[in-house]
């Protein structure tokens, strides 16, 4: 019953993903080698998830098309986002490299005692399934760079740079 089960739930992942399983003994592994071939980590939730939707607030960024409150829609791709398409194609990187682009610094790190401004952000919504409630500021080298992987879905709050390629 519990295999019966299983396999059910790996035939439904299948055909909600496109991908081709086997039957019999060779089931487990077919589902697993999709798994590992995936972008992002899979799980029932986020095959079974609503596109993603994120509420981005800038404020302080010294971009005057970066300040403000915007809804981005990723899968399809829609909002009120200013660089929506860019922003949703570096999150979908962020997700084949298996990364959490809304993780905070992790305690411990040490980071160069530099100050990139007073630009912060707040990201809510929902990524992958998953829920983000992330806060984003330019205090210190490690939230710089922090800051910087997300452009474009933070405007870039360099002085006098120009927006971000990516």
């Amino acid at each position: 019953m519990l295999r019966r089960l299983a396999l059910t739930a790996t035939a439904s992942a299948a055909a909600l993903t496109g991908v081709g399983i086997a039957v019999g003994p060779a089931a487990g592994a077919a589902a697993a080698a999709a798994a590992a071939q995936s972008p992002g980590p899979l799980s029932l939730g986020s095959l079974l998830s609503s596109p993603d939707r994120l509420t981005v607030t800038v404020e302080r960024s010294g971009n005057r098309i970066g300040d403000g409150t915007y809804k981005l829609e990723c899968g399809p791709v829609g909002g009120t986002h200013p660089a929506a398409e860019r922003a949703c194609a570096r999150l979908d990187e962020l997700a084949r490299e298996r990364k959490d682009p809304f993780a905070p610094v992790s305690k411990g790190s040490m980071c160069t005692h530099q100050y990139g401004g007073d630009a912060t952000a707040r990201i809510t919504g929902t990524w992958r399934g998953q829920r983000v409630d992330a806060r984003f500021s330019r205090a210190n080298g490690c939230e710089i760079a922090r800051w910087r992987n997300l452009e474009p879905v933070l405007p870039n709050a360099r002085p006098n740079a120009r927006p971000s390629g990516r």
